[in-house]
């Protein structure tokens, strides 16, 4: 049989943000595939240090509209380390509950998308539904919904009432509810089991060789937690069990989010019924000594990493976010050879992926041995020459 090699993406229906994969068919059976990055870079680290240290955490926020809290409290985090600052217990209770709130609302979103995936769209309305709750729970406690900006230097910016805490419990106990439906569809349900058992194997050995991260690896049966393996926060006060499973497939997938949200719950309940009194925040000097610090945190999908240099002025000399998706990308090839054209799409989803996250863009200059470093007006230059060999120009805009 023929092969033929076919692009997904950059721009397809099944991608909710511009990525590319190649993939070589050998009739609806894919026997190569391979993932290009690149189509979304926002140049956030570079922007990052032309701003304060403060208005670096409200642009770090947006690198992910489901993540923000994960990249704020990671980046406040090596902030606060540098500014050798003692951040109040209560404060830092406050920052893991929304850490889990984030958690429900993004393993919600994605259960709603894997449904949808699979076709089983009733599952998906469903589920995005029930995520108006936590929804609900983020508002009520920051004001919005998507960037709560609960975080700021040294703390929290609001703190947490009697009658807040009673609000979310309530509909944390809905949610419970409602959760236990959804493992039984995910353990039941014949068009789960049929669209996803099998589907984008992922051993132990290429999950450790490819650094997944995440759910992704722990359906794959790796133990790894940064909220187990290095806490923070107030996570080593916190009963909670590190869920795996065994089974290296979307199935694996699918059962370690819905069982994490179990888990969730159970912390959220703990920290609302044990919320430590005092202040919220502390103040923490606008110039930072000079000093580097990296730190991680269990975002929904999986290792965060955060990298600050600091030069003793009130901005940061550099930046550097490693997000889970980038991790995990690295196994989507893996995971696609061997399967269906039409499992593509569900396989690439069942990581979670976030490009927005993820793309990067470095130059290294060989005659000069190091990175090229552009400006804004540089990379107009090199952005209209490109497209000039393309056959459109818009150097008139």
């Amino acid at each position: 049989m023929s092969k033929i090699t076919i692009p997904l993406g950059p721009q397809h229906p099944a991608l909710k943000e511009p990525e590319n994969f190649m993939l070589v068919l050998e009739g609806e059976q894919i026997s190569g595939a391979t993932v290009n990055l690149g189509y979304n870079h926002r140049g956030m680290e570079k922007a990052a240090e032309s701003r304060t240290y403060l208005q670096t955490m409200y642009l770090l926020e947006r690198v992910c509209g489901i993540c923000s809290h994960s990249h704020t409290t990671t980046y406040i985090t090596n902030v606060e380390e540098l500014a050798k600052a003692e951040i109040p217990q209560r404060a830092l209770a406050i920052r893991t509950l929304i850490a889990e709130l984030e958690r429900v609302h993004s393993h919600l979103l994605w259960l709603g998308v894997a449904g949808y995936e699979m076709g089983f769209e009733t599952l998906f309305m469903y589920t995005w539904r029930d995520r108006e709750q936590v929804l609900d729970c983020l508002e009520l406690l920051s004001g919005n919904r998507v960037h709560y900006s609960m975080n700021t230097i040294g703390g929290v910016r609001r703190d947490i009432s009697i009658e807040q805490k009673a609000e979310v419990s309530r509909r944390i106990k809905f949610l419970e509810e409602r959760t236990r439906y959804y493992i039984k569809i995910g353990t039941e349900e014949p068009t789960v089991a049929a669209r996803t058992a099998n589907v984008g194997m992922l051993p132990p050995a290429v999950a450790l060789e490819r650094g997944a991260v995440g759910p992704t690896a722990r359906a794959s049966g790796i133990a790894r937690d940064v909220r187990k393996d290095e806490p923070y926060l107030i996570y080593d006060q916190l009963d909670f069990k590190l869920i795996t499973h065994n089974t290296n497939d979307v199935f694996g997938r699918l059962v370690v989010r819905v069982l994490e949200l179990v888990e969730s719950y159970k912390m959220i309940h703990q920290i609302l019924n044990n919320l430590p009194e005092g202040p919220i925040a502390v103040k923490v000097p606008m110039k930072i000594a000079p000093g580097e610090a990296v730190n991680r945190y269990e975002a929904p999908r999986g290792e965060d990493i955060h990298y600050l240099k600091s030069n003793g002025t009130d901005k940061p000399e550099r930046v550097k976010v490693r997000a889970p998706t980038l991790a995990n990308l690295q196994s989507v090839a893996y995971m696609l050879e061997g399967g269906w054209l039409a499992d593509v799409p569900l396989v690439i989803a069942a990581i979670d992926p976030c490009m927005s996250c993820t793309d990067r863009a470095s130059v290294w200059d060989p005659k000069k041995g190091k990175m090229a470093l552009y400006g804004w007006e540089e990379m107009r230059k090199l952005g209209i020459e490109h497209y000039k060999k393309r056959g459109v120009n818009f150097s008139g805009l």
